[in-house]
């Protein structure tokens, strides 16, 4: 017999794997623009850790603009989820030990690596094989602070 019962992966009406479509969508073309603007590129970012050149001083300005215009908007806006929830953006706490912690294990990875880890996929999407080492660090860390958090 075959299982009518909804599984995590789609519903009765099974639709939920048609709404994922957007969001791959949106990420393949985050992709598109993390290569062609040479955000992944890695003598871009040596040039800016080395200050030689402005251009990602001014792709990071631009992204923390809109996130700073855009979070404001969904502050005040008070639209729903697809679920119907209320999208609520809670405030930030202040600097705290985990925060500057984790910012610099952030930003040591970043310079040993060459890279931060929104264009490693990209990267891998662009034949570079040697980010699976950087993909396989990353999701070290990213298990490594799964295990410690509760002490942080």
């Amino acid at each position: 017999m075959i299982s009518t019962t909804p599984t995590p992966t789609t519903t009765a009406s099974g639709t939920h794997l048609l709404r994922q479509w957007p969001f791959l969508i949106a990420g393949l073309l985050f992709g598109v623009l993390l290569i062609k603007s040479e955000a992944a590129s890695w003598y871009r970012i040596q040039e800016m850790f080395r200050f030689q050149s402005v251009h990602m001083y001014g792709l990071m300005g631009s992204a923390v603009l809109t996130g700073l215009i855009t979070t404001t908007l969904l502050r005040r806006s008070g639209l729903h989820a697809l679920n119907g929830e209320t999208i609520h953006v809670p405030a930030k706490e202040g600097p705290t030990r985990r925060y500057v912690l984790g910012g610099l294990i952030f930003g040591l990875g970043w310079g040993l690596a060459g890279v931060c880890p929104g264009p490693i996929f990209a990267l891998l999407g662009s034949h570079l094989l040697p980010m699976l080492i950087v993909l396989t660090a990353a999701l070290v860390g990213t298990w490594a602070y799964g295990a410690a958090q509760h002490r942080l």
